[in-house]
């Protein structure tokens, strides 16, 4: 795959009103292929929208290129840019039906009726609204209304589209279906997508590349296996694995590994980069699934706060090391067991999913 969209030293500064300034994106380079889908992830006022909107043509860059296909596009103005944005609020015009809804950007290139009516019935059939064509918006779920934005973005067959957190009004049923619809008809065309979310679930399912963002500057980029199994920092452990943080101190350092004392006990996790030394202190981290409740002893306790069963699986609030941490454990076959609150558990660690951060 070709590079589509290129992002270079992309910097813009905000005025808060109080004489000073806000650097809402900070001097960020990123590549996307043609084709390829790629997720901006990261917690509010990361810059992740600031940076879409920048794309888009709505805010323009204090500093560095925004290149499509091979042109510098700085000064090109959003309606001459060709790239659709579906946003949260799905934007319908309440008083068109569905069918002049999806026709509007044709309408405006001046389209034949023919046209027009040949290109809404293939989107419509597409995305699954044949039938809905005379209703109007508001006679309409949300996500059908969401499929309905879809629709009035790639009738105008552009090569990109920007969606900005599209699924957020959705209940969480619908948020899955709904995100199924866009990941297939985004293959099935093969548009090249940029998508904002702050939802982990949404960018892990839907990306081939997940950039994570933090504070207006790119914390880790990669594919969802990546992010998620090697996480380069604290920020993004927690962020995108909900992580449960522990304090330990080195004991030893070896070439490939080094041992962490947890609870009084030795365990051997792999060396990050970095220097380390004996007697630093570090935080562990590991997900929630890497550490089950056992009836027999394993070296690790902790006191039992909440237990709860959320049908697969259920999730446990243990106190450990004086914090609390997370445990999910899947329910096959029926084996949820209810604790006591403050009944003492014994604790299992898959140490092979130990990360070690310096503090």
């Amino acid at each position: 795959m070709k590079d589509y969209l290129t992002l270079k030293n992309i910097t813009k500064i905000f005025s808060d009103g109080r004489g000073s300034q806000v650097k809402a994106v900070d001097n960020i380079s990123l590549t996307i292929k043609e084709g390829e889908f790629v997720t901006l992830l990261g917690p509010s006022g990361c810059g992740k929208t600031t940076t879409l909107r920048m794309i888009a043509g709505f805010e323009i860059q204090n500093a560095g290129d925004i290149i499509l296909d091979g042109k510098v596009i700085n000064s090109v103005p959003a309606f001459d840019r060709n790239m659709p944005m579906v946003f949260q609020s799905y934007a319908l015009f309440p008083h068109m039906t569905i069918f002049d809804n999806i026709a509007y950007g044709l309408k405006l290139r001046n389209m034949s009726r023919e046209v027009i009516k040949n290109e809404v019935a293939m989107v419509a059939q597409m995305v699954n609204l044949v039938g809905l064509e005379k209703r109007y918006p508001g006679e309409l779920s949300g996500g059908q209304q969401q499929r309905v934005a879809l629709a009035r973005a790639i009738v105008l067959k552009p090569k990109i589209i920007l969606f900005d957190e599209p699924l957020s009004n959705l209940d969480a049923k619908l948020r899955i279906q709904t995100r199924t619809e866009i990941k297939r008809v985004q293959q099935m065309l093969g548009i090249t997508a940029l998508y904002v979310t702050h939802d982990q679930s949404e960018a892990l399912s839907m990306s081939d590349t997940i950039v994570i963002m933090n504070k207006g500057q790119i914390a880790q980029m990669g594919s969802p296996e990546e992010i998620y199994n090697n996480p380069n920092s604290s920020f993004v452990a927690d962020f995108i694995g909900n992580a449960n943080f522990m304090d330990g101190v080195v004991e030893e350092v070896h070439p490939d590994s080094l041992t962490v004392s947890l609870q009084n006990n030795s365990i051997v996790v792999s060396k990050p980069d970095g220097e380390f030394s004996e007697g630093e202190e570090v935080s562990l981290a590991i997900k929630p699934e890497a550490v089950s409740i056992r009836t027999k002893p394993t070296g690790f306790t902790g006191k039992l706060d909440v237990s709860s069963f959320l049908g697969s699986i259920s999730e446990y609030k243990v106190e450990f090391e004086n914090s609390f941490i997370t445990i999910i454990q899947s329910n096959i076959e029926g084996k949820y067991k209810h604790y006591t609150m403050g009944e003492t558990v014994h604790l299992d660690f898959n140490k092979a999913f130990f990360r070690v951060y310096k503090k």
